[in-house]
């Protein structure tokens, strides 16, 4: 007769696994006229940059987001190349 394997026990010290965290950090350095710009999202912090500049990267990040959603994916898995092609298209200009 014979035994089917077990599967050890989980110990009680063991650790669940941490879930993936992910966010993205936009800082611009053109700013001349002396204004602290901050823009913060969930996933998102953005840092700097003339009121131009700041707005580009907030238009970007909002398209960007717009996108993965579009997508049915999330900032924690979606691939880093697919990631990039989506911030360049979500770019303005």
């Amino acid at each position: 007769m014979s035994k089917k394997p077990t599967r050890p026990a989980r110990a009680a010290s063991a650790k669940p696994k941490a879930k993936a965290r992910a966010g993205l950090l936009g800082l611009a350095l053109d700013n001349e006229d002396g204004h602290k710009r901050i823009t913060q999202g969930e996933q998102f912090v953005l840092v700097g940059g003339s009121q131009e500049t700041h707005e580009q990267m907030t238009e970007t990040v909002v398209k960007t987001f717009e996108e993965l959603k579009r997508r049915h994916k999330r900032l924690e898995t979606v691939e880093p190349r697919e990631l990039a092609e989506i911030l360049h298209k979500s770019t303005p200009g």
